[in-house]
């Protein structure tokens, strides 16, 4: 049985409390364009591959300074998940996910020509489309669950 290739990415959501005095966590989020993957779906507002060398927590403070212009994320880790599409070893992925609450800066688009737009949406009330295998991640923000699957027979969370 040949051995697959597993490509990572680290994703980092930002929160903060409801605007407004309307109550409930609010998630940025970006609308994709031009990236020839999952255009014109809402995704985190900041994600990418982690680079050889560099861990999943180094690759999403690059990523968020890279395509937010903020620095210094207090991080938490969300969740870790294992993805497929039984297809090509670039479809067998793993994600690890991360949210912040404080950062430095004002989030805002640095790459015009993947991001259409950015937007800060009620966790509860997400806006459609949403990235399939991140409106699992979204679902599952703040709980006990660490491992997800996506892609496979069964999911698991």
């Amino acid at each position: 049985m040949d051995r697959f290739v597993v490509v990572p990415a680290s994703y980092l959501y930002l929160l903060r409390e409801g605007a407004g005095g309307t109550g409930g966590t609010e998630v940025l989020l970006q609308l994709r364009r031009g990236t020839g993957y999952m255009d014109e779906h809402w995704a985190a507002a900041a994600a990418g591959h982690v680079e050889r060398g560099e861990t999943a927590y180094d690759a999403v403070r690059r990523e968020a300074y890279e395509e937010l212009s903020i620095t210094e994320p207090e991080l938490t880790f969300e969740a870790t998940m294992q993805r497929t599409r039984h297809d090509l070893a670039i479809d067998e992925r793993v994600d690890f996910f991360f949210s912040a609450r404080s950062w430095r800066g004002e989030p805002r688009i640095v790459e015009p020509e993947k991001c259409a737009e950015l937007r800060w949406c009620p966790l509860d009330d997400l806006p459609d489309p949403v990235v399939p295998h991140e409106r699992l991640a979204l679902a599952n923000l703040g709980t006990e669950v660490k491992y997800l699957t996506f892609g496979f027979d069964q999911e698991h969370t």
